[in-house]
């Protein structure tokens, strides 16, 4: 018997296998008395029937070779196993080692985009014969154009990044590297710059000098009295953008290319990998990571795709300053019809990325504990920024819900929250914080603490810090006219109707359900005995409440009659921020008809801003509980949505009642306050603050005279209770 042997093929031999195969397969091959490691030199050495050539290993796995001259005589036999028993002799194949990534050296290019992004090249002329062209390629940098010279375009491009990275070094003397000119190798440590002003350094070495002059530590290997810097303003190149494409607010315009483009573009080293999955296989969430130059940015999406944009729009944010979001009209369409406000009104994309991680990271950590109530629809919550450092700031509320309480749960005491979307329950909870940074002023010990200071100046006793900033988030666009409109993500262009009747209408939200209707198609004036019989009970939408507070402020009706207005400075949305219409649903519709604001009261414009994450639709329904937390609680606090009460059927700690007690003591303990006892109801209190009732009525005949709709109020009974003694 003449022994057999085997070789591994693979597809891109596929003119030696046999013609019904397309898969990877083992073969067996016969050579008389020598073994033949080479694929290649076996084929070359064996003869094979075309018949009968290749013998797949899944069909046969014993194979008899004839002992005469000629190799074409294979005879089979039947097989007893269907197994392959390799030979004593065969060896096995090596595991192949995962190879380390080895990061690349950089080119001149490469550098000078790390330098200065967003750099354009041009061709200028392409000259001599056909068959040796020669190109000239040109760069702009601080307004100086920089030229090059190659038999390539590409080799063009090196020499003019080069040319430009010369001017960037300068001597002691003032002397910087001209342009490099065929001549002997000289050291750019030397002196004979000072003579000649030539500096031949090749394209490489220039690269490594640059790299070494950007590191202070590595200067000391430079070691020549005329030691070569880097010019003052080429350090804080990494952290600025090309002046020639930044907007008005420091914002870059849209760019035409995906950000996962025009990141491997300006990036020598940019490496994704995808982290983990999570979610159900119809509705899973990918999260990938791209590290560049030692720093990591996360993205998530449905798919790996578009995590892998979110990803490279989060590290374009960060290193470049390079915003897609849509609040920036793309170059080739016309700018929003929003008085041209719409480069002021963005939130840069690096500060909205954080205010959602934060969110998202603090409803993660509350919730740990009690995760049967973690199912949500809406999430949404309050950050606070001092002076606008994002590295400290705090997450105030986190809050979810979707619903409103039923009328037959209506409360005359103020015991029952009326509204439970997420976005009305972390402002009250903001109160609250409120609430409690007053108490701090209430003790001379204490005082400092507060983010509040006396208003010496001023009718209000309080007033905030300066440099304090709230920022509110929601993972979706607010129920009402800003979302009505913009159903889906990718609807984002210029709206085509700007001026129907539908745009910019009040709107209510229906009792214990989801969805909102306009306040025309409603009855009119709500009252308690009308809702106990059936009537549904109508609140006003999200998108009119926040234009509400970008008027009479988020501080509310008590506390305004202690402290001066608080306004939101920002609106970070998780998806479905239309810009148009979501500014229209917060100030715009009413921005040319309000008048007669009493000071400080004015027409607050929040900036808006969309996270490079966006979070996904969730279709399952609405749970009818929303959590609620503040800082400095201890847990969260669980609320059935539809009575208005905790799950164990106590008074929640956001409610009406809880606030007018916590007023009532502010105003017997606070100092500087002109009045120490309460002695009206909650209504008629709210009603004595005679600044804000004006702001708020203004507002209510705003919307009127732009034929919008009319406030529609709550029955004046529940507002009829006073402090429990």
């Amino acid at each position: 018997m003449v022994p057999t042997y085997c070789v591994g093929g693979h597809s891109r031999y596929r003119p030696f296998f046999h013609p019904m195969s397309r898969v990877k397969s083992v073969y067996f091959y016969h050579r008389q008395q020598k073994y033949i490691n080479s694929y290649s030199q076996a084929k070359k050495q064996c003869t094979f029937n075309k018949s009968h050539a290749l013998l797949p290993l899944s069909q046969y796995n014993t194979v008899t070779v004839s002992t005469e001259g000629n190799m074409n005589g294979y005879n089979r036999k039947s097989p007893q196993k269907r197994r392959y028993d390799m030979p004593k002799y065969a060896v096995p194949p090596k595991k192949k080692a995962g190879k380390e990534r080895v990061p690349q050296p950089k080119n001149t290019v490469a550098m000078l985009n790390e330098l200065r992004h967003g750099l354009i090249y041009k061709l200028e002329s392409q000259t001599g014969p056909v068959h040796a062209p020669l190109f000239t390629i040109s760069v702009e940098v601080d307004g100086q154009k920089y030229m090059g010279q190659g038999r390539s375009k590409k080799v063009a491009r090196i020499e003019a990044a080069a040319t430009a990275l010369r001017s960037f070094i300068q001597f002691k003397d003032g002397a910087v590297l001209s342009p490099l000119k065929p001549a002997g190798n000289l050291d750019f440590t030397s002196d004979e710059h000072l003579e000649n002003g030539i500096e031949n350094v090749s394209n490489e070495q220039l690269v490594e000098l640059i790299q070494t002059l950007m590191l202070p530590e590595m200067n000391s290997n430079l070691t020549s009295l005329e030691q070569p810097t880097l010019r003052p303003q080429i350090f804080c190149m990494s952290h600025n953008a090309n002046k020639n494409t930044i907007a008005v607010d420091g914002q870059k315009k849209v760019p035409d290319k995906g950000p996962v483009m025009l990141l491997y573009e300006l990036f020598n080293d940019v490496n994704f990998e995808c982290m983990n999955i999570d979610g159900a296989q119809n509705n899973c969430r990918f999260k990938m990571t791209v590290t560049i130059n030692d720093k990591k940015f996360d993205g998530t999406g449905p798919s790996k795709k578009l995590a892998k944009n979110a990803a490279a729009k989060a590290a374009l944010a960060s290193l470049c300053n390079i915003s897609y979001s849509p609040m920036m009209a793309p170059q080739k369409n016309a700018p929003l019809p929003i008085d041209d406000k719409s480069s002021s009104m963005e939130l840069p994309q690096i500060h909205a990325d954080t205010i959602g991680r934060l969110v998202l990271e603090k409803f993660m950590e509350v919730i740990k504990g009690q995760e049967a109530y973690s199912r949500r629809k809406v999430l949404a919550g309050i950050v606070m920024t001092e002076n606008m450092n994002f590295c400290e700031a705090k997450v105030i509320s986190v809050s979810t819900g979707t619903k409103c309480v039923s009328g037959e749960h209506m409360s005359v005491n103020g015991a029952v929250l009326n509204d439970s979307h997420a976005e009305i329950v972390s402002r009250r909870c903001l109160l609250k914080y409120l609430y409690a940074q007053l108490d701090l002023q209430c003790n001379q010990a204490t005082a400092y603490q507060s983010i509040f200071v006396r208003n010496t100046d001023g009718q209000y006793p309080y007033k905030l810090k300066s440099g304090v900033h709230f920022h509110l988030y929601i993972n979706t666009a607010p129920c009402g006219d800003a979302r009505i409109f913009s159903p889906h993500e990718n609807d984002t262009g210029v709206d085509k109707h700007p001026n129907r009747k539908a745009r910019g209408q009040l709107r209510t939200k229906i009792e214990s359900g989801e969805g909102t209707i306009p306040v025309k198609s409603s009855d009119g004036i709500q009252t308690w005995d009308g809702v106990l019989q059936g009537q549904r009970l109508l609140t006003m939408s999200c998108s009119d409440k926040i234009a509400r507070w970008n008027i009479v402020g988020i501080q509310g009706s008590l506390l305004s009659s202690i402290i001066e207005p608080v306004y939101l400075h920002s609106i970070v949305l998780g998806s479905l921020l239309h810009p148009e219409h979501m500014y229209r649903a917060v100030c715009g519709r009413i921005e040319k008809s309000i008048q007669g604001l009493p000071p400080p009261y004015h027409l607050n414009k929040p900036r808006l801003a969309l996270v490079t994450s966006a979070e996904p639709r969730n279709q399952a329904k609405a749970p009818n509980f929303g959590i609620n937390w503040t800082i400095g609680d201890t847990e969260l606090e669980v609320v059935n949505s539809l009575t208005g009460r905790t799950i164990g059927g106590q008074v929640s700690r956001i409610t009406k009642q809880a606030f007018f007690e916590k007023f009532g003591f502010l105003m017997k303990n606070l100092p500087g306050m002109p009045t120490r006892k309460v002695n009206k109801d909650y209504g008629e209190t709210k009603a004595d603050v005679k600044d804000y009732q004006t702001a708020k009525q203004e507002l209510f005949s705003a919307f009127k005279r732009e034929d919008l709709g009319s406030w529609l109020k709550k029955p004046i009974e529940q507002d009829q209770f006073g402090l429990v003694e």
